[in-house]
């Protein structure tokens, strides 16, 4: 089966070709970054607008690079939650023409499900049920993976997702936007160990998480050091961050694993390419004797494959949608459209 599917849920449009869910036959993918960088971020009417201008000719790409016309196609897929929702719109909209255009099934995908299934791109092996942590620029969740439908929430951000935090501490310390990468590669320049910065616990649910104490840690230390005249080791406070996210995140995933008897934990999102945390999610998964799939780099950002991915899955449950099918800002990864 070979689904069409579309992704515009923030400053990535893109679209991609995907064969029984495993297989990708295409994947054209359009960034923004460059220009929201000049914003410091994601301008979100200039993202849709961008999305509008790209979509029809990344369509014709994915379609031409694997080898199909309309004909080839049995359905099309598409986020239609959560994210930017003008963004989101565009995409839904230009995904609901296609699948009316051509009398083929429109498949809603949440777009956090799709990151999670990313991992069956990368690894045919992969079968729920399976312990996922979530962690991209919007969605910080740690989910019970029951089966390719069934997920369930275990614990999530009060506020800020780790992404977002990422960036945020990336545009104080003076680095470009989006601030994952250059913060990664900041703190591989110190062993850290100078800055005490705070891992939030959030009482009665342990497996919670909060970032919004340490974004504002990492404004304070870098505006008084501005203020006073006084040093700032950038990269021993890129390094110090990225352990006090990582501190926050991995203990609560192995948690999650031990309560739920998960011995598979996959990690998902664009967070999920920092060098640190993968390398403390092997570590503590080796010592708990759980086996980790870490997805390659190129399918933690934004992409249409993933969603197609998901898409397959859904459908095989049945979970199509018609015309009425809306966006929506924020959706529980429960939710199927």
């Amino acid at each position: 089966m070979k689904i069409l599917a579309f992704e515009s849920s923030c400053d990535e449009t893109a679209a991609a070709v995907v064969e029984d869910g495993r297989r990708v036959l295409s994947d054209a993918i359009a960034s923004q970054a460059d220009m929201h960088a000049l914003y410091g971020g994601v301008v979100p009417e200039i993202a849709s607008r961008k999305h509008v201008e790209a979509i029809a000719a990344l369509t014709e790409k994915a379609l031409a690079d694997a080898h199909c016309t309309k004909d080839d196609i049995d359905a099309v897929a598409v986020t239609y939650a959560p994210g930017l929702i003008g963004a989101v719109l565009v995409g839904l909209s230009f995904a609901k023409s296609v699948a009316y255009a051509w009398n083929v099934p429109l498949i809603p995908v949440h777009h956090v499900r799709g990151h999670i299934a990313a991992n069956y791109l990368a690894f045919p092996e992969l079968e729920p049920p399976f312990l996922a942590l979530a962690i991209s620029g919007g969605n910080t969740l740690i989910v019970d993976v029951r089966d390719y439908t069934d997920l369930r929430i275990l614990g999530a951000t009060r506020d800020d997702a780790a992404g977002e935090c990422f960036d945020k501490a990336a545009r104080v310390l003076g680095l470009p936007y989006p601030g994952g990468k250059p913060m990664d590669e900041l703190a591989q320049q110190s062993a850290g160990g100078v800055y005490q910065l705070p891992v939030a616990h959030v009482d009665g649910a342990p497996l919670d998480m909060s970032f919004s104490g340490l974004k504002t840690a990492v404004v304070n230390l870098a505006h008084h050091a501005e203020q006073t005249g006084e040093p700032l080791d950038r990269a021993a406070l890129a390094r110090d961050f990225t352990r006090a996210v990582s501190d926050t995140l991995v203990p609560r995933a192995m948690e999650a694993a031990r309560q739920t008897g998960r011995k598979v934990i996959c990690a998902a999102g664009g967070v999920a390419a920092n060098s640190i945390i993968r390398a403390d999610l092997q570590k503590a998964c080796d010592a708990a004797g759980c086996r980790l799939y870490l997805p390659p780099l190129r399918l933690c950002g934004d992409n249409g494959a993933m969603i197609g991915a998901q898409g397959y899955y859904e459908y095989l449950a049945g979970h199509t949608a018609g015309m009425e099918l809306n966006a929506y800002a924020t959706r529980e990864i429960e939710d199927r459209g």
